[in-house]
């Protein structure tokens, strides 16, 4: 199964080669993509391609105005088959990558899409124009943005789209240091700096080897009382097939191998939480969060619920 198309790694490639580890991810945007990103949270920004607007950006405000008392970020582990997804109601779920197969059923409805990996687009885009309605949130990279407008510009123009930005790696601006990051009001940094979590996703995100990492600091900004995790089981993630593949037609996966850094990202993030006072729950069975003192809580569990 393919990962990106050829012209896409020779690009990655090449700007590596000519730009520099500081600049490299000017890859993401280029040729052709332009963002005018959303500064006040009462007024919209633009998704521009070849000199063109074809879709409006959201300040992260419009998701949390949405937002309830519960957000739920279901990943796409095999251990999502385990629970009953449609007990979580209509509106509160962040589907990252594979999961937006949950929309109609059993998902009336989400809270938003959450992608950051382009590859995810360049493999599964068909899904995702299936699944992915008019007026949902998504929640996008600056590479999923520009993969999107390379096969299909115009179907993002009726989708409510929202940036994730990498802070270390920002839209149109050079690679930041940890000493630049540590400076920011908004930003908190681990002792050893290999975490980071943002209160402000309109300015960027930590992203941590995981788009869970991501879709949590939007989940922590629209203020609920609970947060809750679904199919985030990255022990397996090497040996099991995501809950939407079938064995033998399954893509690479880096999260395994990501584990620790994925890890460090979520013990920020619970220290985070637990001085907002938004409690982080783990629905896997056979989660790694479990390491992050995240234990197993059972309550949507098929046995238990048909019990």
């Amino acid at each position: 199964m393919s990962e990106r198309p050829l012209h896409r790694s020779a690009i990655k490639f090449l700007a590596t080669v000519l730009l520099g580890r500081a600049n490299a991810h000017a890859q993401n945007w280029w040729p052709g993509l332009a963002l005018d990103t959303p500064v006040d949270p009462a007024q919209a920004g633009h998704v521009v391609y070849r000199e063109k607007e074809v879709a409006r950006l959201l300040h992260p405000s419009a998701l949390k105005a949405q937002a309830g008392r519960d957000i739920f970020i279901i990943g796409s582990g095999p251990s999502v088959k385990e629970n009953d997804i449609s007990a979580i109601g209509s509106g509160t779920a962040i589907l990252l990558n594979g999961s937006v197969s949950l929309i109609g059923c059993p998902i009336e409805r989400p809270l938003a899409i959450a992608i950051e990996d382009e590859r995810f687009i360049w493999r599964h885009f068909d899904l995702v124009r299936t699944k992915v309605e008019k007026g949902m949130f998504c929640l996008f990279s600056v590479g999923v943005l520009r993969a999107i407008c390379e096969i299909d510009h115009k179907w993002l123009g009726d989708k409510r789209i929202v940036l994730i930005d990498d802070i270390r790696k920002p839209y149109r601006e050079a690679r930041r240091s940890s000493i630049t990051l540590k400076e920011f009001d908004f930003a908190h940094l681990s002792a050893d700096r290999v975490a980071g979590f943002s209160d402000d996703p309109s300015r960027g995100v930590f992203q941590g080897g995981s788009v869970a990492i991501s879709a949590l600091q939007f989940a922590v900004y629209c203020a609920p009382e609970r947060i809750g995790f679904f199919g985030i089981d990255i022990a397996n993630a090497d040996s099991t097939p995501r809950f939407y593949e079938r064995t033998g037609w399954t893509a690479k996966s880096g999260i395994a191998r990501a584990r620790a850094r994925i890890l460090a990202h979520v013990e920020l993030a619970k220290q985070v939480c637990d001085e907002k006072r938004i409690e982080l729950l783990n629905f896997s069975r056979m989660s790694a969060l479990q390491d992050c003192g995240l234990a197993y809580d059972a309550r949507y569990a098929r046995a238990a619920i048909e019990a």
